[in-house]
């Protein structure tokens, strides 16, 4: 098995290196006494189709899916934990996409005040964004990602060949995550979106793996600058506000959350523009760009619980998804943050009223 790799440094933070690993073919973590593997469900009926041998011994198998992101699941890897006799120095290992990464990240950070962690990114997200810099959580009371820490993996393990295996949902969520990368970053791989539009749905192998190694590299140069999210990392939440706010307010789970941070993205170019930030040219080239790969760039999601539904009143769902961005982590003082865009690769953070919030989600 071929391998490229390279370290994300944390020298302002202290806890170490991440070692990334480019592999050829699909990674399959090692089984030891000292190793706790995690992984879910999809990832098990993958074993039994016989694309690859699960390690039964030391594989610890959850629920897949959004909804189970809880403390209880991460109550069962530290139970599981506890059960093989885990100390210290032993490793977690999360085999999936993005919940298991990072939960069993978070389980990694607070088992024995820090075990070992490596992480095995199974879906598109997970290896252009939520396997990468150290982030762990898991949601509570129904805001998503509401409890975690920071606490890097060791070692990342990334394989293009498992994106084979997803559904189209969860592929084109992960393509949103590596879209918003380019809008902050590198206008050159937003051009290659629009460019190479056919290759990158049908999975083109050689296109793809371009993409997510310039997506890890991207992050990786941003993370080391800053580690914990106190300055440039938030710039990496473009659109999430209004993403996690939708994604709560439909059901955590019901939504891919790439659809829902596509649909953020939009939402942060009107509320740009009506702020004076954003370019008018800009937003409407990203905008087109996002409508092209079929998210929804309308204020109103369609997935957004309606009032002929019986489950809001009337005019009620902007006030609604207001009302989830008030616990949003960026929000400072009772006031919500914004990642807003004055052009491509220019990122400001600021506040926002809510008659403004309000006004681009009508």
């Amino acid at each position: 098995m071929n391998t490229r790799s390279f370290t994300i440094s944390y020298p302002a933070a202290g806890p170490g290196n991440t070692d990334i690993f480019f592999h050829d073919s699909i990674y399959i973590p090692e089984d030891s006494p000292c190793t706790l593997t995690v992984t879910d469900e999809h990832i098990a009926d993958l074993y039994k189709a016989g694309l690859f041998k699960i390690q039964d011994e030391g594989t610890l198998v959850l629920p897949a899916g959004e909804k189970y992101k809880t403390p209880e699941m991460l109550g069962r890897i530290l139970e599981a934990a506890l059960d093989r006799g885990l100390g210290r120095d032993g490793v977690f290992t999360g085999f999936g996409g993005g919940v298991i990464c990072d939960m069993t990240a978070f389980a990694a950070s607070v088992y024995m005040r820090g075990a070992g962690l490596e992480l095995v990114p199974t879906t598109l997200l997970a290896m252009v964004d939520a396997a990468v810099g150290g982030k762990t959580a898991c949601d509570f009371g129904g805001a998503k990602n509401a409890v975690g820490t920071f606490y890097p993996a060791s070692k990342l393990h990334i394989c293009p060949a498992f994106i084979d295996t997803l559904p189209e949902a969860e592929y084109r969520s992960g393509l949103a995550e590596a879209v918003k990368t380019a809008m902050l970053y590198d206008p050159e791989l937003f051009s290659l979106f629009r460019r190479e539009k056919a290759a990158v749905l049908a999975r083109d192998r050689a296109v793809l793996g371009g993409i997510i190694r310039r997506c890890v590299e991207l992050k990786a140069q941003v993370v080391e600058e800053d580690f914990t999210e106190k300055g440039r990392r938030m710039e990496l939440n473009l659109g999430h506000t209004f993403a996690h706010a939708l994604e709560s307010a439909v059901g955590l789970g019901e939504i891919t959350h790439g659809e829902a941070v596509a649909w953020g993205i939009a939402r942060a170019l009107d509320l740009g523009m009506l702020k004076g930030i954003t370019s008018p040219g800009w937003a409407e080239e990203a905008k087109t760009l996002l409508a092209e790969y079929g998210w929804c760039t309308l204020p109103q999601h369609p997935r957004m619980p309606h009032p002929a539904a019986g489950k809001l009143p009337p005019g009620s769902a902007p006030q609604t998804s207001l009302r989830f961005m008030k616990s949003d982590k960026k929000q400072r003082g009772g006031a919500v943050r914004f990642v807003l865009q004055r052009e491509a690769a220019v990122t400001e953070i600021l506040p926002a009223e809510d008659s403004e919030v309000l006004e681009v989600l009508k």
